[in-house]
C-alpha cells in the first residue's frame, strides 16, 4: 500500500518594502561664489527683506529722523524722496551702520536684527552705493571689488589672476559689453563706473541695495545704462532702496515711493496711483494724496 506524501505547504511571496529614497545633502556655497548667482525672488511668502519700524534719531536735541517707518521687499526697488533735511539720507544712514538710532527696530527677513556699524548692516546683506562710489580711482575694477577682501595665494601673496576671474564672471552678469579690466577706474566712464560699485556690492552676497542718487553727474546714455542696472537687479530678486531727487528717475524705476518731510514719513504710495504733481505737492506741502496711504508727516486735512 502506498504511503501518503505530504505536500509542503506553498509560501506566499513577501512584498518587500520600497526603499526610502536617498536624502541628498546640500549646504549653501561660500558668499563669494555665492554672490555671483542671481538670487530667488521670494516675495510669495510676504516677508519683507528689511523692514524699519518707529525709527527716531537726534543730533543736539533737533530730531532728524523722527518715529519713521518704512519696509522693503524682494525683487522691489523703492524709491526715498524729500527736499534737503528731510531726514531721507539720515535714515538710511542708519540701516546702512553709518548712525545709530536713539528709538525703534530693524528688522531683515522678519528677524530683529541689531545694526551698530557698517559691518552689521554688511553681516546682514546690507550694501550702500554712496553717490561718491567710494572706489580707489588709481587701481582696476578687481581692485575696488576686492578692496578690504582680497584674495590670497597658499604663499600669501595676492592672486591677482583668481580676483580677475571673479571680477569679470560678475562684470558680465552686470555688463557683457565692460571690456576694461586693465585700466584704472578713474578712466572710466560714468555709467561704467557704477557697474563697479554695483558689482562690488552684489558680488559678496548683498539682498539689499542703498543707492543713493546713482544717476547724479551722469549722462543719458549712462543714466539709462544705470537704469537698466537696477531693472535687473530687481529681476534678480534683490529689494533697492533708491534715494533721488529727479522724479523721472523714481517713476520709471521705483514700484513704490516714500515722502520724507522734516524728519517724519509723509506718505507712501505705489508710483502708479500717484501723479508728479502728488508727490510734488507730498515734498512740498507734506500733502498727501488719494492714492497715498498717509504717515506721521502728512498734513492733516481740514473738514
Amino acid at each position: 500500500m502506498a504511503k501518503s506524501v505530504k505536500k509542503s505547504p506553498v509560501k506566499k511571496p513577501v512584498a518587500r518594502k520600497a526603499a526610502k529614497p536617498a536624502v541628498i545633502e546640500t549646504h549653501e556655497s561660500p558668499a563669494v561664489v555665492k554672490g555671483a548667482e542671481p538670487h530667488a525672488p521670494t516675495k510669495a511668502n510676504g516677508t519683507p527683506l528689511v523692514e524699519m519700524k518707529d525709527i527716531s534719531i537726534a543730533f543736539g536735541g533737533i530730531k532728524a529722523v523722527d518715529h519713521a517707518s518704512i519696509d522693503l521687499y524682494p525683487g522691489e526697488v523703492v524709491g526715498l524722496l524729500g527736499h534737503n533735511g528731510a531726514g531721507k539720507s539720515t535714515l538710511i544712514k542708519i540701516l546702512s551702520g553709518a548712525y545709530k538710532r536713539d528709538h525703534g527696530q530693524i528688522f531683515v527677513n522678519g528677524q530683529e536684527v541689531t545694526i551698530a556699524n557698517p559691518r552689521d548692516a554688511k553681516a546682514q546683506g546690507i550694501e550702500t552705493i554712496y553717490q561718491t562710489l567710494a572706489l580707489a580711482d588709481n587701481v582696476d575694477a578687481a581692485a575696488n571689488l576686492y578692496l578690504g577682501r582680497e584674495l590670497k595665494t597658499p604663499l600669501g601673496t595676492l592672486d591677482d589672476v583668481a580676483m580677475e576671474a571673479e571680477t569679470r564672471k560678475v562684470m558680465h552678469r552686470l555688463n557683457p559689453n565692460f571690456r576694461r579690466f586693465k585700466e584704472p577706474v578713474s578712466k572710466l566712464s560714468g555709467g561704467q563706473r557704477q557697474s563697479v560699485a554695483i558689482a562690488r556690492a552684489i558680488h559678496f552676497n548683498a539682498r539689499i541695495l542703498i543707492m543713493d542718487e546713482p544717476t547724479a553727474a551722469l549722462g543719458p546714455q549712462e543714466t539709462a545704462q544705470v537704469g537698466e542696472l537696477i531693472k535687473q537687479l530687481k529681476a534678480e530678486g534683490l529689494g533697492i532702496f533708491l534715494i533721488s531727487h529727479d522724479l523721472h528717475d523714481v517713476f520709471d524705476l521705483s514700484d513704490r515711493l516714500v515722502v520724507m518731510k522734516n524728519g517724519k514719513v509723509v506718505g507712501t504710495a505705489r508710483t502708479s496711483d500717484v501723479t508728479h504733481d502728488d508727490v510734488l505737492g507730498m515734498i512740498i506741502a507734506g500733502k498727501c494724496p488719494k492714492g497715498a496711504i498717509p504717515g506721521p508727516g502728512a498734513m492733516k486735512q481740514v473738514a
